[in-house]
């Protein structure tokens, strides 16, 4: 059997602390694997530097100096998670048959990477690295992260439970996920939607190696946000359902009222009436700042900037 070229993919943002613990992992099972004849000797680490303000790229270019293994690319400007990791797997699918995408933190079990590719040559074009359980995370992660998920379904978010950006695509698929050019990205909604055959594949996730996360819970809710609103429409449905329930609660309570009036009660009202003021206020604002997430995307989309630069590619095939 031929075996075919495999890069690991990993965006990086000052990752300094980590990556040299990194590199000597994903070196010794990238090289067995290479040695064993599962993969081809063209196989690489890529490691995208998303515009590091530390030593990450100096690391990653020593790296590269020292082995040919290891690949560097390196953007121009500090673009975000998910334009790096677009960055790299768009840079390997030239390049290569199949790739992994996967945190620098070690986070993601690499050992699992043999099963990808059993998977990948028994015909599978997209292969999910799944959480198999939840027991290390807090108990607010672990809620949140569960009703992030349900909450995505619900509203029609075609998305695999438990699933980040650990996961194989052969080239088939990444040609694939190259004509998806929108500017707001969320590869755990777009990859769903490219079809081809796919699988599953539990891994028990790590605790993060070194150095601090680079996703803090401001960042993971504006994450969430563009989870929902780049893939459906419901919240702004919503609204409108809002609006026609508080309208027909207006109207109920008018006839209410002119029922008071006319068999001569009177009522002062005035928590009422501040108690309508500020939830029919607060109301408003929620809508449009709904809206307005939405406007802003569109936006953005209008510009069409490039998602990323490529300031260095490193990379020898020998």
């Amino acid at each position: 059997m031929n075996c075919d070229i495999l890069y690991l993919v990993i965006p990086c943002y000052n990752e300094q602390e980590v990556l040299p613990e990194t590199a000597r992992r994903l070196e010794a099972k990238l090289g067995g694997m290479i040695e064993s004849g599962i993969v081809s000797p063209q196989s690489r680490v890529l490691f995208v530097d998303d515009g590091s303000r530390d030593a990450t790229w100096e690391l990653i270019s020593r790296l590269h100096e020292k082995n040919p293994l290891f690949s560097g690319l390196k953007l121009s400007h500090n673009q975000g998670h998910q334009n790096a990791l677009i960055a790299g797997l768009m840079q390997a699918k030239e390049l290569c048959d199949m790739a992994v995408s996967l945190d620098a933190d070690l986070q993601d079990d690499v050992e699992v990477i043999d099963r990808f590719v059993t998977e990948y040559y028994n015909g599978c074009d997209v292969i999910y690295g799944v959480r198999s359980s939840r027991a290390k995370d807090t108990v607010f992660k672990r809620t949140t992260a569960v009703g992030y998920y349900k909450f995505l379904k619900f509203m029609g978010v075609e998305i695999v439970e438990n699933h980040a950006d650990y996961r194989l695509m052969s080239r088939r698929a990444l040609e694939a996920l190259a004509q998806y050019d929108e500017v707001n990205l969320f590869l755990r909604g777009i990859v769903p939607l490219i079809g081809f055959k796919t699988t599953v594949v539990p891994y028990e996730r790590n605790e993060r190696f070194a150095g601090e996360s680079k996703y803090p819970l401001k960042k993971m809710l504006a994450f969430a946000i563009d989870g929902i609103t780049s893939f459906s429409v419901k919240p702004i449905r919503l609204i409108t359902w809002i609006g026609v329930l508080i309208f027909g609660i207006s109207g109920i309570a008018l006839l209410w009222l002119l029922l008071l009036r006319l068999f001569g009660y009177t009522v002062a009202g005035w928590t009422t009436l501040m108690g309508s003021v500020w939830a029919l206020g607060g109301i408003q604002l929620l809508s449009l700042g709904v809206i307005g997430e939405y406007i802003g995307k569109i936006y953005k989309e209008t510009k069409h900037r490039p998602r990323f630069i490529v300031d260095q590619f490193l990379n020898r095939r020998e």
